[in-house]
């Protein structure tokens, strides 16, 4: 987890948290955490540097994600997060269409890559007070061929989605095993959220249960 200097406690009372990603599956894991937030999509474009491993450029995209729409929203604790699917030092983003999705999938179907997933929490205040980390999930696929893959691309799902697929609906048909946290897979990794909310002075409480 990268830190920089300077961070004091956030206070107890706090504004909901900002979102700053347009993907429903983080806010979604968000909701089931009973996290009270705000949605406010970063703009910055995600551009890959030359040489730059996945691990290194999904955390750089989530601190630069943060920093645009802190800057946009003062006083708010904004989380940004960069999800990216890697076979060896190959990024697999999202499919462009129809075809580039069928040679992902293929790519994958009885391999090993992993899924690596950064998050980002700026508080507010001077620009130093921003904490990320990088959480990285190893997939497995099954074997499949290109008939269960055109079957799958024909779903839609893969469109919209690092590596062509989702693991949290039909594309959980094409895993074989996982190794790690697969909150990280679907795009928002618990436990470094949790570090990240302890760090930021604002510390996980499970919901209190409404009264009867």
């Amino acid at each position: 987890m990268t830190a920089d200097p300077g961070v004091d406690p956030w206070p107890s009372t706090v504004s909901p948290l900002v979102l700053a990603s347009a993907s429903p599956r983080r806010s979604d894991i968000l909701n089931q955490l009973g996290i009270d937030h705000e949605v406010h999509a970063s703009s910055i474009e995600e551009v890959p540097r030359a040489g730059e491993p996945p691990e290194a450029q999904a955390e750089r995209l989530a601190r630069e994600k943060a920093l645009q729409v802190a800057s946009e929203l003062s006083g708010r604790r904004v989380l940004a997060g960069d999800t990216m699917v890697a076979l060896g030092d190959e990024v697999m983003g999202k499919p462009r269409d129809a075809e580039e999705a069928m040679r992902i999938l293929l790519r994958l179907a009885g391999r090993q890559h992993r899924v690596v997933s950064a998050l980002a929490l700026r508080l507010p205040g001077a620009p130093d007070r921003i904490r990320s980390g990088v959480q990285v999930t190893l997939v497995r696929f099954r074997t499949f061929d290109e008939v269960d893959a055109r079957a799958y691309v024909a779903t839609g799902e893969p469109m919209d989605k690092a590596g062509a697929y989702g693991i949290q609906g039909l594309g959980a048909a094409l895993v074989e095993e996982i190794e790690g946290d697969y909150s990280g897979v679907v795009g928002l990794p618990v436990p470094l959220l949790l570090g990240l909310l302890e760090w930021g002075g604002t510390p996980y409480r499970f919901p209190t249960p409404a009264a009867p």
